[in-house]
C-alpha cells in the first residue's frame, strides 16, 4: 500500500479506479493503526506504533487531499505509544524499554544508559512521547548525574556552581586528556559537567570574535602603549593591506578549526542523512564555511601583496584605493557573515532554560514563515522591479553622464550632488529592485522619479507603479507576514511545552553520548584514551557470536515481559474506562432491540394461546429508517423508483390516511423482505426448539414432517427421491427456470434437511395430538389429528412449513398463522417470504411492494375455513369433553 509503489497490482489498482485505490490504502491503514491491533499483534508495539506515524506522516505528505485522515490515524499511534508510558511503574521498567535494541549492542542493568529507543523516538518526531514525564523524570536524572542536591540549590546557588564549573574547563579537560579513568576525568564525562565546559568554551570564543571586531590589540595600544608600541601601530596601518593575522585573530582561526574537526566527528558517528536532519547542524555548516572563506580570502590576499612587492610595485596603499573585489574586503565581509551566525548560535544553548526555551522555538517557527513569505514577496519584488527598470533606466542614464561630467572619470558630488544620489535608483534591474526593497521601509522618496528629461507621462506612469506596489507590499503583504507570525506563535504557545521538553531532550541526548568529552580547542590534541584505542586495536577482545546472541536473546526476553505487561495494563485501563463512561448508544440500541423483540414475543404468545392480538407485521412497523424516509418523502426528496408503490397504494380498496406514510413503510418492506434479516427472530428459533407455554402449530409442524418421512420411505422411487432433474420439474413446476444442476442440489437440500430435522424431533417428547375442546370455537382453534392429516410431496414443497423454522409455514409463498374462526372476510396476518428456487423477478418484486394479491387473501381464507371446521369435528369424535380439559389443565 506504499504511495511510490510501481508493482503491477498497485498500478493497475490506481489506474481502474484511483479514488478506490485511495480509499483502500486509507482503510487498510485505519485498521493497522487500531490500538487493539497494535497491542495483541505485534511483539514489540513502540516499534510498529513509530513506525506506522512516520509512515502515515510521509503519507500525509505525499496525498495531500487525505492529508486530514492520515494525521488524525497518525496522532492515533502517537497516543498509543504514550499511553504505553502511563502504565510504566518503575525506573527498571521504564529503563528496559527505552534502552532496548533488538539490533545493536545489548544494554545491561546497571551500565551506562544507551536510550536506543529514545533516540528513534526522537528520529521519527514523537515529541509526546518525548515530552512524557516519565520519560523526562528519567532523562533529568540522568543528565544531573554527578551533582546530587544541584536542583534544590536556589536560583543564585546554581548561578555561582555554573561559574566556577565553567571557569575550570581548562583544568578538567588537561586532566582528562592526561588520565581519563581518574575520578576527575570520569568527573568530565558527565552530561551536565560536559555540557558546561563547552559553553564555557563557546562563550571564550565568541569573546574572541568580539574582541577581533574592535581590534583590541589597537585599543589598547593606543591606550596603555608608550611611544615605540605607537610606531608600530602605525606601521601596522600602513601595511593593513595583506597584513597577517594578529593574536586575536589568531585565536579564533584555532577556535575555527578545532570547531572543524568536532563538525566532522560528529558527521562520522552520525551519517550523513541524520547530520543533514538536524538544522543547528545545517547552521554550523554555513558558520564554518563563511571562517574558511575567510582564511582562505586571508591568505590570498597576503600573497597578492607579497607577489607585488617582490615585484618592485608598492602594494600598500590607503583603503579608499583598494580594487572593490579585493581579497581582504571579500575576507572581511565574509568574517562578519561568519561572525553572525556564530552568535546566533547561542539560541541552542537557550533551549536548556524553561524560559528561553519555548521562545526559541517560537522563533524558529517564525523564521519558517518569513521565508514562505519571502517566495512570494520575491515575485512582486521582481515583478515592479522589471516595469521600473523599462520605464526608467534612459533617464538613469543621463543623470549618471551628468555625475561624472568631469575629464577625470570621477563624480561631482560638489556641483552634481543630486544626480550623483539618485542615478542608481533605477540603473539596472538590481538597483531597480534595491530601490523598492528600501521602499517599504520608507527609504525612498518621490524626489527620486523627478530625473532629467523624463516626460509627464511617463512620470505619471512610473508613479501610478510605485504606488501600487507600496499598495500590495505594504498593506497587503506586510500585513500578511505579521498575521503569520502572530498564527504561528499562538500554535507554538499552545503546545509549547511539549515543544520545548522535545527540543530540549535532542540537546541534551547529544551529551549524553559517550565521545566528543573534550570541548574545542583542546580537541585538537589527541587525548591518552585515543593512543590506548590506536595500541589495543587488535587486541579489543570482542565477544564471541554465541555470546552475542545470547545476550540479545536474554535482552529480548526481558523486553518482551515489560511490554506484555504495559499492553496488559492499557487494556485493563481501557476496559475501565469504558465501564466507567455510562450510558452509550450501544446501550441505549441495545435496549431498544430488547424492548422490540419483548413485544413480539408477546404478541406471538398471546396469538398462539388463543387471544386476540393487533393485525402487525414487523416490516409494517415504521422504525427509525421508515420515519426518516417518510420525511425525505415529505420535502420532496427522490428515493429510488416508487412508481410501482405509489400505484399499488393508489389502487388499494381501503384508503390510506397517511400517503407518505404509507410509502415510507412500503419502502422499508421491500428492503427488509430481500435484504434485512431479524437475528433476534433467528436465534429464538434456533435455541427455543418448543414453545414453554405449548404450542399446536408445533405439533402440526411435526406431524407434518414425519408424513413427509414417511413418503420418502414409502415411496423410493418418486419424483423426489429419484433425482432426475426431468421429474424434479413435474414435482415443482417452478424448477423449469434454474438448471439441471441446481435442481438435483435443491432435492438434496429438502430430503437432507428433513431427515435431520425429523431426527432431532424424535428425541423430544412429542407434543399432544389434540387439544382443548371447547364450545366456542371463535376463540381456540383446534389441532386435527394425526389421522387427518394428508399431504403429499409436492405439496410440501410449495404449503408445507419450512424445515429451517419452528414457527413459519413455507419456503415461498404465504406465511399462515392461527387465527379464530370468527366472522372476518380477510386474514389478519400475511407475510411473504422469499424461496431460493425463484419464479419470475416479476412477481417477486409485486409481491415484495404490494405483499399479497387480494384473489390470493381470498381462497386463503376459504382453506383455512374449511380446515378449522374439519378439525371441530375429528377432535369431537376423537376426544370426549372432559378428557380435552384435563389434557388442557396439563397444558397449561
Amino acid at each position: 500500500m506504499n504511495f511510490r509503489c510501481g508493482c503491477d497490482e498497485c498500478v493497475s489498482s490506481s489506474e481502474k479506479d484511483s479514488l478506490r485505490h485511495s480509499h483502500s490504502r486509507i482503510n487498510a491503514y485505519r485498521a493497522l493503526t487500531s490500538p487493539s491491533l497494535i497491542a495483541l499483534s505485534s511483539r514489540d508495539p513502540l516499534l510498529t506504533a513509530f513506525e506506522l506515524s512516520w509512515e502515515l506522516r510521509r503519507l500525509s505528505r505525499m496525498e495531500q487531499e487525505f492529508r486530514s485522515e492520515y494525521n488524525e490515524l497518525k496522532e492515533q499511534c502517537q497516543e498509543f505509544a504514550t499511553s504505553l508510558l502511563d502504565h510504566a511503574r518503575t525506573s527498571h521498567e521504564l529503563e528496559l524499554m527505552l534502552n532496548y535494541n533488538p539490533t545493536g549492542e545489548n544494554w545491561e542493568p546497571g551500565e551506562r544508559q544507551t536510550l536506543d529507543r529514545l533516540k528513534l523516538a526522537i528520529k521519527y518526531k514523537q515529541k509526546q512521547f518525548v515530552a512524557h514525564p516519565n520519560v523526562q523524570q528519567l532523562l533529568g536524572a540522568i543528565w544531573y548525574d554527578g551533582l546530587p542536591g544541584f536542583r534544590r540549590l536556589t536560583m543564585v546557588g546554581q548561578l555561582v556552581k555554573v561559574a566556577k564549573l565553567g571557569a575550570m574547563f581548562p583544568v578538567y579537560s588537561t586532566i582528562y586528556m592526561l588520565s581519563p579513568t581518574s575520578q576527575m576525568g570520569q568527573f568530565m564525562k558527565k552530561p551536565f559537567v560536559k555540557f558546561i565546559c563547552h559553553s564555557s568554551s563557546y562563550a571564550f570564543f565568541l569573546m574572541l570574535l568580539g574582541m577581533a571586531s574592535q581590534r583590541v590589540e589597537y585599543l589598547a595600544i593606543e591606550l596603555f602603549g608608550n611611544a615605540w608600541m605607537r610606531e608600530i601601530l602605525e606601521g601596522w596601518k600602513r601595511h593593513e593591506r595583506g597584513c597577517i593575522p594578529g593574536f586575536v585573530e589568531s585565536g579564533v582561526m584555532i577556535y575555527v578549526i578545532s570547531l572543524i574537526i568536532g563538525e566532522i566527528r560528529s558527521l562520522w558517528s552520525d551519517g550523513m542523512l541524520e547530520y543533514v536532519s538536524d538544522l543547528w547542524n545545517i547552521v554550523d555548516f554555513i558558520q564554518n564555511m563563511f571562517y574558511v572563506i575567510w582564511i582562505t580570502l586571508r591568505m590570498t590576499a597576503w600573497y597578492t601583496v607579497q607577489r607585488e612587492y617582490w615585484s618592485g610595485e608598492n602594494p600598500w596603499y590607503p583603503r579608499d584605493q583598494w580594487d572593490a573585489f579585493d581579497p581582504m574586503l571579500l575576507s572581511e565581509g565574509a568574517f562578519a557573515a561568519g561572525m553572525i551566525f556564530s552568535f546566533l548560535k547561542l539560541v541552542h544553548i537557550f533551549s536548556v532554560n524553561p524560559h528561553l526555551g519555548p521562545l526559541q522555538i517560537s522563533l524558529g517557527r517564525m523564521i519558517i514563515d518569513i521565508i514562505k513569505f519571502f517566495f512570494i514577496y520575491t515575485l512582486v519584488l521582481f515583478a515592479f522591479g522589471c516595469g521600473m527598470n523599462q520605464l526608467m533606466w534612459y533617464y538613469a542614464d543621463l543623470e549618471k553622464s551628468k555625475c561624472y561630467h568631469l575629464p577625470t572619470g570621477l563624480p561631482d558630488f560638489d556641483n552634481q550632488e543630486k544626480a550623483c544620489s539618485i542615478w542608481r535608483r533605477f540603473a539596472n534591474l538590481f538597483e531597480t529592485s534595491q530601490s523598492l526593497f528600501w521602499a517599504s521601509f520608507g527609504m525612498i522618496d518621490l524626489m527620486s522619479f523627478d530625473l532629467t528629461g523624463i516626460k509627464s507621462f511617463t512620470r505619471f506612469w512610473a508613479l501610478l507603479m510605485f504606488g501600487s506596489y507600496s499598495v500590495i507590499n505594504v498593506i497587503v503583504l506586510l500585513n500578511m507576514l505579521i498575521a503569520m507570525m502572530s498564527n504561528s506563535y499562538q500554535i507554538i504557545s499552545e503546545r509549547s511545552d511539549t515543544e520545548w521538553k522535545f527540543a530540549r531532550s535532542h540537546l541534551w541526548m547529544s551529551y549524553f553520548e559517550d565521545g566528543d568529552t573534550v570541548p574545542p580547542p583542546f580537541n585538537m590534541i589527541p587525548t591518552a584514551k585515543t593512543f590506548n584505542k590506536i595500541i589495543r586495536c587488535g587486541n579489543t577482545g570482542r565477544p564471541t557470536k554465541s555470546l552475542i546472541k545470547k545476550s540479545r536473546e536474554k535482552a529480548r526476553d526481558r523486553h518482551e515481559t515489560v511490554m506484555r505487561l504495559l499492553v496488559r495494563r492499557y487494556v485493563t485501563a481501557e476496559q475501565r474506562k469504558r465501564d466507567e463512561f455510562g450510558i452509550t448508544e450501544d446501550d441505549v440500541m441495545e435496549i431498544r432491540q430488547d424492548i422490540s423483540t419483548l413485544r413480539y414475543e408477546l404478541i406471538d404468545i398471546l396469538r398462539q394461546n388463543g387471544m386476540r392480538t393487533p393485525a402487525m407485521e414487523k416490516a409494517e412497523v415504521s422504525g427509525k429508517k421508515g420515519r426518516v424516509m417518510e420525511r425525505r418523502l415529505q420535502k420532496d426528496f427522490q428515493i429510488g423508483i416508487v412508481e410501482g408503490i405509489v400505484n399499488a397504494v393508489i389502487q388499494s380498496e381501503k384508503e390510506p390516511k397517511d400517503v407518505f406514510s404509507q410509502l415510507a413503510k412500503a419502502i422499508g418492506r421491500r428492503s427488509s423482505s430481500s435484504a434485512k434479516k431479524d437475528w433476534n427472530a433467528v436465534v429464538r428459533q434456533n435455541t427455543i426448539p418448543t414453545d414453554p407455554i405449548g404450542s399446536k402449530n408445533e405439533a402440526a409442524i411435526r406431524q407434518t414432517r414425519r408424513s413427509l418421512r414417511r413418503q420418502q420411505q414409502m415411496h423410493p422411487d418418486s419424483d423426489l427421491a429419484s433425482l432426475d432433474p426431468n421429474r424434479l420439474i413435474e414435482y415443482n413446476p417452478n424448477l423449469l427456470d434454474v438448471s439441471p444442476v441446481t435442481r438435483v442440489a435443491y432435492a438434496k437440500f429438502i430430503m437432507g434437511k428433513s431427515n435431520k430435522q425429523i431426527d432431532a424431533s424424535g428425541q423430544s417428547p412429542a407434543a399432544p395430538t389434540g387439544a382443548a375442546e371447547t364450545t366456542d370455537t371463535t376463540t381456540k382453534p383446534a389441532v386435527p389429528p394425526r389421522s387427518s392429516v394428508k399431504i403429499n410431496i409436492k405439496e410440501a414443497v410449495t404449503r408445507a412449513p419450512s424445515v429451517t423454522s419452528a414457527t413459519e409455514s413455507v419456503k415461498r409463498g404465504v406465511l399462515k398463522k392461527s387465527i379464530s374462526t370468527h366472522s372476518q372476510d380477510k386474514a389478519d396476518v400475511e407475510r411473504v417470504i422469499p424461496s431460493p428456487i425463484p419464479e419470475d423477478p416479476e412477481d417477486d418484486q409485486a409481491k415484495a411492494s404490494s405483499s399479497v394479491k387480494i384473489n390470493s387473501k381470498v381462497n386463503v381464507e376459504a382453506e383455512k375455513k374449511e380446515t378449522t371446521v374439519v378439525k371441530v369435528e375429528n377432535e369431537k369424535k376423537d376426544h370426549p369433553p372432559g378428557k380435552t380439559e384435563s389434557k388442557k389443565r396439563c397444558q397449561y
